[in-house]
């Protein structure tokens, strides 16, 4: 097995230990150098593997003390602009898509407003249950810009990541986000295709992604199931990304 699978190995089993609670939420990892001996490695495997760890936000790090257990559930940071996929892939689960509804409208005014388009201008709608290993866990209503739409019309229903499949098919980047996070109740469709009680609780991330170059590509209403996703947003005296607004 090549080197950068073995990391991969290793976190997938740190996954399943925490996930498991052999590792519970506080405990100590074990050392570099005890992970290193149990699973046959080079420390500097061990240190990507718990890489990906923080990343994920499982673990913390403090200088020179031993990594803590955070969360059980593996969380997706907004420092990285990665798809629903590839944080699944991350975090060791299985990730799904069926398209429930796709067709073409004109923008809305606060549509046209985000994807720098005019008002009534085509856009194609798409509504998108995703799924975490075989379970209902995101309903995604997303608005594509007309220069992208087509080719987003012309993916399969059930297109794993149309991120990734945007990028093989034309070369397209989302290369910036703007996400805003708020707790809606469930609609009808919400707890239909989520598979909840309507008026229950569902974190709500609506949120507009760009290419470098700054041209809009989508906008989007995303619906979590409660306890399926944890966003952190790490922020300093430095470094803030974080702000508070009004609904």
């Amino acid at each position: 097995m090549s080197e950068p699978r073995r990391h991969e190995r290793i976190a997938d089993e740190l996954r399943r230990a925490i996930a498991d609670g052999r590792y519970p939420v506080g405990a100590a990892l074990p050392s570099e150098a005890e992970l290193a001996a149990a699973h046959d490695a080079s420390r500097g495997t061990v240190r990507q593997a718990v890489a990906a760890l923080l990343a994920e936000g499982l673990i913390g790090s403090r200088q020179g003390a031993r990594r803590v257990v955070l969360s059980t559930t593996p969380s997706q940071s907004f420092t990285e602009l990665r798809s629903f996929a590839q944080w699944a892939r991350a975090g060791g689960r299985t990730a799904g898509g069926r398209v429930l509804a796709s067709s073409w409208d004109v923008a809305h005014t606060d549509e046209a407003g985000l994807l720098q388009v005019r008002h009534k201008d085509p856009v194609l709608r798409v509504l998108r249950l995703r799924t975490l290993d075989s379970e209902p866990v995101l309903l995604e209503r997303t608005v594509y810009a007309e220069w992208i739409g087509s080719a987003v019309e012309a993916l399969p229903e059930d297109c794993e990541s149309v991120t990734q499949r945007l990028y093989d098919d034309t070369g397209l980047v989302f290369a910036h986000g703007e996400h805003h996070l708020d707790a809606v109740a469930a609609g009808t469709a919400d707890a239909d295709h989520l598979r909840l009680r309507r008026g229950s609780p569902l974190l709500r991330v609506r949120r507009t992604t760009t290419t470098a170059e700054g041209r809009p590509v989508e906008t989007s209403d995303d619906r979590y199931r409660p306890g399926s996703v944890v966003f952190t947003v790490r922020n300093s005296t430095q470094t803030n990304p974080l702000a508070r607004t009004h609904a």
